[in-house]
This record gives C-alpha cells, structure tokens and sequence, in this order.
C-alpha cells in the first residue's frame, strides 16, 4: 500500500498520534465517551461483493436508550457516496443477511413486541415481515434457495411446535399465586438466568403469507432424538447451524440436555432431514463439536472441533468430514492456534478464521488440501468478515480504536479502504495513550508479553502511576483490542500509565502456553506478573512503582485476592497501594460449588472438591486472608452466577472484619459484567475515585 494514500494516513493516524493532533487535543479519553461512540459491527456483504451491509449502534447524548440500525455502502461508488441509513428510524435490528440474489436484506427486530425476522430491499423501503409468532425469533438461517427458514425460538420440551402452549404456560406463572420452583437436576441458573424450563429449540418455516404464519415444524421431534440447546446457551448464535447446498437438510451443534450437561462439553454436530431421526456426525469425539459450514457441493462438512472433554479453552482444529464415508481429517494440525469460525472461499480451497496470535487477533487463510497457514491481515484485532469473491470485508480494533470497518481485495488486503472512522477520528478533541508490546523471561525462562499503555498526557522524563491490569478467563488475553469493559485508555484518559501482562494462562501463545495455567492458579502466573511488573519498570522509566495500583476481574479478580496474601517484597511490603477485586474468586473450594459451568472449575483443579480437596484449597485465596493489609475496592453484580455475589459478599466481609480500608459496590441488576452504561459510568467513576485516593491524579 502506497504511504501516500489517504487511507495510509488514516492508519497511521489511528496507530501513532500526529504532533497536529497532539497540539489540538485538549484531554484524555474518559468512559463517557467509551459509551457515546457509536459501535460497528456485523459486516455482512452481497453475493457480487458490490455492496456491504453493517450494524450501528448509537445511544443517546444521556447514555439512555441505544438504538441499533444497519447501514448499507455501495462499493462501486469508491468515496463519492458515504454509508446510508437502510433499516427505518425508530427500528433496533441486529442480525443482517443479504439474500441469494443479493437484492434484500434480512435482520431480526422487536419493533411490534416479539423479535421476528424481517427483509428490506437494499434500496430501501419498509420492511417485510417474514415471521409472525408469538415468541422471540433468537436466530435464525435462510436455506440457500431462500424457501425455509431455519429460526430458534425458547419452547417448554412438552410443548414441542405448539407455540401457543409455550405462551399458554408463562402466561399462568405470571398469574400464579406462588413463586416457588422446584428443580431435579442443574442447570437451575446460567450465567445470569434461572432456568425455567424452556429450551432453545431450532424449527423450520417458509416466509409468512401477510398475516398468516405457516406451523413451524421443530428439528429433532422423533421419539428417541437427544434433547439440547440449539443454538447452545448462553452465547450461541446461527453459526452454530447451517443448511446443505440443496436446503434439504441442515447440521447443528448441540450438547444433550440431561443432568450431566453442567459438567459436559461434548457437543456434537447432528444431521436433521425432513421426517428423519436426527443422525450424530460426531459421536466418536466425547469433546466440542461446532461451526459445521457444507462446501458447494455438499459432500464435505467443514468444522472446528476440540479433543479434550470437559477442557473449555482446548484448542480448536479445524475439520473435513467426508459425509458419504464419514472419514473424517484434521486440515491444519500442525497450526497451534485456536481457529475461531471458518468462512469458505468461492472455490472451496481456502478457510479463511481468526484466532488469537501473540497478543493480535488477525485474520488467516489456511488451505484445505494442504494445511498452510497464511496471515491475512494482522494488525490488532479482527472482530468480524465477510467475503465475496475476491473482496473482503472486516471490522477491526485495536488498543486505541473500537471496531471500524474496512473493505480490500483479498488478492490485495494490504490496499485497505476504510468505511467508517476509528475513535479518534470521531473525536479529534481527544488524544489516547500511545502503546506498546514487551516481551521478558517468566516463568521457567520462557517467553511472556505484555503491554504498556502510556497516560495521554506523556512528557518525556516524568513519572506517572500505573494501573496494573490482571485479565480474566483466566485463558484469555489483554491484546491489542478495544474493549467496552476493562478499556485501558480510560486509565490513560485519567493521567496512569497502563500494564498488562499476558501471563501463562494466556490465549494466542500456543495450546501448552495456554494449557499451563490448570492447576496452578496461583504459580506460574503469579511469577509472571511478579517479572512482568519488573521487567515492566526496568524498560519504561516513567512507570512509577511508588504509586501503582492492581486490578483485576474474575479470574484476575482471583488474582486480586491470591496477590493481597502472596505478594510481598522481601521486606514484607506490598507493591501495591491499593487493590481492584472485580467479581473475583474468594473462596476456590466454595466456588466449586456454588458455580453454574461446574466443567470449569473441574478441570481446573483436576476433579471435584469432595474426590480432590486438595487441589481446590492449594491456590485458595481464602487461606491466606489473615496476611490481607492492602486497600482494596470490591465489586460485585447479584446476577453474577458465574463467580456468584457470596464471592464478593465473603472478600468484603473478610477486609471489614480485619479493619482495612475497602468499599463495595453492588449491583443488583448486573452480572459477570457491568453491561448498562450508566452503571458503567458509576464503577468507571468509583474506580477512579479509588485510584485516585491511594495513587493520584
């Protein structure tokens, strides 16, 4: 790409702050503006390539009500015609699709009090609606001649296809005189919802006739057919499904419903056809199964499967079932990355994925027949494509930007053509925190990254104090990405420098990296950071190790407790003059309890708390409370059923008890996150608040 393209200096605008910039911005990034940004997502191209298609969501100037609409871009116009508004004002959408013929566009909207499945010309118009039933629509698939319609909607299992006795039922709870519930097998609750019985079930259709809604026939109602969640709970979606070539058929990822589902990751992908038992694909591998995508043909099945059950954060492959011999291989084994979704070129050669890479996120061709891999795009990180043809669509992220999205050739994606501006270029009078990667010896001698985010207002030769940030997962990672929760450059914003260690445990470093973490909670991790946070102070003299705080949530919260016991200098003090603990593991042995996802906390600790106590009380950070002093903030949300409110509720019991300085802040209508942006504001502001007490600024 030539260094004298518009496009090339939008990039290096969004990577390196210009001095003009610099001189023009009067303040830092605040998490007000975290919220009024308005966000990109879902990109989704026509057949031809011609045209690309997005979500946008706005929100109003008082972080009220948002609103989200897709927008359509003709990319034949080059720049000469700017996105247009193509779903109606006043209508919230999500979910778009463009037809076979590439003249419509489907999306799901609760405009009329139940989300349905609509289409809209790509010229505009009003919208057709397509499905007219009386429960949510909560995904849904077009069968390639765009006949059948594949939709998921939440059913009680003695229901089956019969809707009205699903309302029937929820109408007469709403009208019962009592409350209570009784339960004989887990789940009772999921992430941040008590089960009441109902599952997610797919059923097929044909568009709606006017008013009249054809009877959805339900996928899988034979008499012995395994019952589940389709698509899984509680963040599955429609690629967790799809239709053979000839729409006579679908394939879809399922985890069977029974009382070992709590401690079960074996999904496994099964064949439904019209009046057919449902046939499972993937029985012979007890671990995960999804992402099933037809080639053109229909003859081979592509999907991304794990190996190890009960481990969640295995290492996706990427598959080739040949369903006429049901012989299945392995297309990239070699590849130790974990594939994230796969997306077939029009040839059938090529899978292009995303996957986690030494703190990016880029986009990768891999070749079916020969396993190469191939990196695509690489800078920051890659949240969502598209491809048609030879034109490529993708949103992207980085440290300094939310997701902006950009079209490119795929046989040039180098030659990158932005569609819609990053963060800064919709807010010139802010100016971000510049970044940058470091690598040291941790663990073992071995290899650890990590970032540095310095305040927006650097100088060069003073010191600043620094929030240390801990991610969570604990298989996860604090890249070169944007998020609308642990933001670094909101602490930017505020004058701190900015670290982040990836720490063994870590995603995108290679399965054994990434493995390393189970069963060792608080060992290798807690000397990474220990030489992250050094090496950290070594390289970068303006971090100013006097004044630091630590922050950290769910498993870094974990980590917030593991360190107020366990980190100490060698004469006894902290390093930190306070501490973030945000939903954070308290109690190990309890947690193992008490949470939903029991797979989870069995596998990290190599069994139950009643076969190996020893595991969970080995990194418990209960156990070693009685050596707590540091000042630390709790927060908890009442709907956090991952790591529940007694976690919060016991660590804030255990620092009023010892008498050091701690505050709590609850939310009864959050869960693992803190998703409402007034309420993001709220901990936002009381973090700060926190920091700057014990820290400055």
């Amino acid at each position: 790409m030539s260094a004298r393209t518009p496009l090339a200096l939008a990039l290096a605008g969004l990577l390196v702050l210009g001095v003009a910039n610099d001189a023009e911005a009067a303040r830092g990034f605040d998490v007000r503006d975290l919220h009024k940004l308005d966000r990109v997502s879902s990109p989704v191209l026509s057949p031809d390539g011609a045209r690309v298609v997005f979500a946008k969501r706005e929100i109003g100037e008082d972080l009220g009500k948002a609103s989200t609409g897709l927008w359509i871009r003709d990319l034949r116009t080059r720049d000469l015609a700017p996105p247009r508004r193509l779903t109606p004002e006043g209508w919230s959408v999500n979910s778009p699709a463009f037809s076979a013929d590439g003249q419509s566009v489907y999306f799901l909207s609760a405009k009329d009090g139940t989300q349905q499945l609509y289409s809209i010309p790509v010229t505009g118009g009003q919208p057709r609606q397509l499905t007219r039933y009386p429960l949510d629509i909560g995904s849904y698939k077009v069968s390639p001649d765009g006949k059948r319609i594949a939709v998921s909607m939440d059913v009680f299992p003695d229901c089956g296809a019969n809707l009205d006795c699903t309302v029937s039922r929820l109408d007469e709870r709403g009208k019962s005189k009592t409350s209570g519930v009784l339960y004989d097998q887990l789940f009772v609750r999921h992430w941040d919802t008590w089960a009441d019985g109902r599952h997610s079930r797919l059923f097929v259709t044909t568009p709606a006739n006017g008013d009249k809604a054809p009877a959805p026939v339900l996928v899988g109602a034979a008499k012995n057919d395994p019952v589940g969640h389709v698509p899984s709970r509680p963040f599955g979606g429609s690629d967790e499904y799809t239709w053979s070539p000839d729409g006579k058929s679908l394939v879809f990822s399922m985890r069977v419903a029974d009382r070992q589902e709590p401690w079960s990751t074996n999904f496994d992908l099964y064949l439904y056809r019209d009046g057919q038992p449902l046939k499972n694909l993937t029985a012979s591998n007890p671990a995960w199964d999804t992402g099933p995508v037809f080639s053109a043909d229909g003859k081979t099945l592509y999907y991304r499967a794990m190996k190890r059950p009960g481990f969640e954060a295995d290492r996706f492959g990427l598959m080739a079932m040949d369903l006429a011999s049901g012989k299945v291989r392995e297309i990239a084994p070699r590849w130790d990355r974990s594939a994230d979704g796969i997306v077939l070129s029009a040839d059938g050669k090529t899978i292009y994925t995303t996957a986690q890479h030494l703190g990016q996120h880029p986009l990768f061709a891999v070749d079916v027949a020969s396993g190469k891999v191939e990196q695509v795009v690489g800078e920051g990180s890659i949240s969502a494509f598209d491809i048609a043809g030879d034109t490529l669509a993708f949103t992207r992220n980085s440290l300094k930007s939310g997701d902006q999205l950009f079209t490119a050739a795929l046989s040039s994606p180098a030659a990158q053509r932005a569609i819609t501006p990053s963060a800064g270029e919709m807010l010139p009078e802010v100016a971000f925190g510049e970044y940058e990667q470091f690598t040291f010896a941790g663990w073992n001698n071995e290899t650890v990254h990590g970032y540095v985010v310095k305040p927006w207002n650097y100088e060069e030769g003073k010191r600043y104090p620094v929030a240390f940030l801990i991610h969570g997962g604990p298989q996860g990672s604090f890249g070169d990405g944007w998020s609308y929760r642990w933001n670094p450059q909101t602490y930017a914003g505020q004058g701190y420098a900015v670290v982040m260690i990836d720490f063994h445990g870590s995603t995108g470093y290679g399965q054994a990296f990434t493995d390393s973490i189970s069963g060792d909670w608080g060992g290798k991790p807690l000397e990474d950071l220990q030489k992250g946070w050094a090496a950290a102070q070594q390289k970068y003299p303006f971090l100013d190790g006097d004044r630091a705080c630590a922050l950290g949530a769910s498993y870094g919260g974990y980590m917030i407790n593991w360190i107020a016991g366990n980190w100490f200098e060698s004469d006894g003090s902290s390093p930190w003059k306070c501490l973030v603990n945000h939903d954070g593991v308290f109690d190990t042995r309890a947690m193992g309890y008490v949470t939903e996802e029991l797979w989870f906390t069995e596998w990290e600790n190599g069994g139950t708390p009643y076969d190996k106590p020893e595991n969970f009380e080995k990194f418990n950070p209960v156990n070693h409370v009685a050596k707590w002093r540091v000042p630390m903030l709790v927060v908890q949300g009442e709907k956090d059923y991952r790591v529940p409110v007694d976690q919060g509720l016991s660590a804030f019991t255990a620092l009023q008890r010892k008498g050091i300085e701690s505050q709590l802040l609850y939310f009864p209508d959050e869960n693992h996150w803190v998703l409402k942006p007034a309420n993001s504001v709220l901990w936002h502001d009381t973090v700060n608040a926190w920091l700057k007490k014990h820290i400055g600024q």
